[in-house]
């Protein structure tokens, strides 16, 4: 577990980097600089090109972290890196043809609600594109076990440009028009580094031929398109298909909540980039106790972290939209409350599952995970499709939760009944019974200070507790080994 560890805890620090640039300009720039309507526009476009995006990639950025430490010499795997830079071109370039091809048409369609969305039509192409090739490099770096740099500019860098391009739009050195287009240059800047940094971990030696497993990599990426991207596919088709049915300003109300409700799985999102290609080598190795160890240790971990991240943001919201609002013309963000909340819990549940996902994605059990992928797909369009012209964004949030639950509790059933494998433990049920003591406890509790103040005060007193009772209870023997050793080092 040391590199896990040490590379998990180096990703930590750069997500929360990323987490506080983003909260900037999603609790504060955004708002203040831009219009509703315009910051609607961004996300819709934005979120658009996460949905678009898995498709053009062809599941390639999963299919090398399965496959490359399956072969055994370098001549392989150079011909297995050079046909994963080819594959999503067979899907890309057919893309754009027929984009531009029927451009009027699709630009009328998803403008019919909102005009203003017809002119940057385009833009989510180019975007899915660059994110693409950006997640196909992201992976080549990731099996040389490097996942630091890469998850920088996955998770800092799209942020810091936008907080550069929000504070270069307030000073008025460009217009809003500018703002989308610079934004869009921005993304293919951080594919060329990305590429840069993954050509100089390994360099690639361009041997025109093809694995001797081609057709199983084609059938695997195939297989994986919509699996792989199901969380993707669960928060961005919301943002979607809002500005579909509402004015494309409350998909600017959702995406604040929506935001601050993901901050749970921060820690998932970190420890993934590491433990998802180890989870993969183990697996090809057939080191079953390896793997059930790391499932227990992910889970336990993870639910330990995030869940105090879920109490701090759900005791916390309402002084946060209280300060919030008191800067702004408006009082509809704190519409997103309950949003946070239904988020929140299902990004929890998520991480308490630990590595399920790369568990079956990575062993020859995967093909069960397209029609996984497919009917959650189908049963989030078809929930948001009735509960958000029912409920509106509330509506929208409500269909994430029961899909998160749903196939989530699918995924854990399948895991223990194919593999034998659990993730939970006593300790999992002391520390579920934990959280909702600090949640019921605390949530209903306020100072009668500044909100800035409240929220710092509530959160000191939360965070002590909590973690007092965790090492109390020996709830994780990694994080009382750490606070051991912090201990040792503060009074040394």
């Amino acid at each position: 577990m040391g590199i896990i560890i040490k590379q998990s805890f180096t990703n930590t620090v750069v997500i929360l980097l990323a987490f506080s640039i983003g909260a900037v300009n999603t609790l504060w720039f955004y708002p203040h600089f831009l219009q509703e309507d315009y910051y609607g526009l961004v996300t819709f476009l934005l979120s658009s090109s996460n949905l678009l995006m898995p498709l053009v990639a062809f599941g390639v950025q999963y299919t090398l972290i399965k496959f490359y430490t399956s072969y055994s010499d370098r001549v392989a795997q150079d011909k297995f890196l050079i046909t994963m830079l080819i594959l999503p071109l067979f899907v890309a370039v057919p893309f754009g043809f027929i984009g531009n091809l029927f451009y009027e048409t699709l630009s009328d369609w998803l403008s019919i609600k909102n005009p203003i969305v017809k002119e940057y039509t385009y833009v989510i192409y180019l975007i899915a594109v660059a994110t693409a090739y950006f997640e196909v490099f992201y992976a080549w770096s990731k099996v040389q076990l490097q996942s630091v740099f890469g998850n920088l500019l996955k998770e800092v860098y799209p942020r810091l440009v936008v907080f550069i391009l929000l504070i270069g739009f307030s000073l008025e050195l460009f217009s809003k028009s500018s703002f989308i287009y610079l934004l869009t240059l921005g993304y293919f800047l951080r594919l060329l580094l990305m590429m840069s940094y993954a050509f100089y971990l390994r360099k690639p030696v361009f041997r025109w031929a093809v694995p001797s497993n081609l057709m199983e990599v084609f059938r695997y990426s195939f297989y994986i398109i919509l699996a792989g991207s199901a969380g993707t596919i669960l928060l961005d088709i919301d943002k979607f298909m809002l500005p579909q049915h509402e004015a494309i300003a409350i998909t600017a109300y959702y995406s604040v909540a929506i935001y601050i409700g993901s901050v749970v799985e921060m820690p998932g999102r970190a420890m993934a980039q590491i433990v998802n290609p180890l989870t993969a080598l183990a697996i090809n190795e057939k080191k079953w106790t390896k793997i059930a160890e790391l499932y227990k240790q992910t889970s336990i971990n993870l639910m330990l972290i995030s869940g105090l991240l879920f109490v701090l943001i759900n005791v916390n919201i309402r002084q946060l939209y209280v300060f919030m609002e008191s800067t702004l013309d408006t009082d509809n963000y704190t519409l997103g409350i309950p949003i946070v909340l239904m988020i929140s819990l299902s990004k929890l549940y998520h991480m308490i599952l630990g590595n399920n996902g790369a568990i079956i994605s990575n062993s020859k059990y995967y093909r069960v995970l397209l029609p996984y992928g497919v009917l959650m797909a189908l049963s989030v369009y078809f929930l948001n499709s009735y509960l958000i012209p029912e409920m509106g964004m509330n509506g929208a949030a409500l269909s994430t939760f029961i899909v998160v639950f749903v196939f989530n509790t699918i995924k854990l059933g399948y895991v223990k009944q194919t593999f034998g494998f659990s993730p939970f433990s006593k300790k999992s049920i002391q520390l579920f019974v934990l959280l909702i003591l600090f949640y019921t406890g605390f949530v209903f509790w306020e100072f009668s200070f500044h909100p800035i103040v409240n929220i710092i005060c509530k959160s000191a007193i939360v965070t002590i507790l909590y973690l007092i009772l965790v090492y109390v209870f020996v709830i994780s023997k990694d994080l009382n080994g750490y606070l051991k050793s912090f201990y040792k080092k503060l009074v040394a």
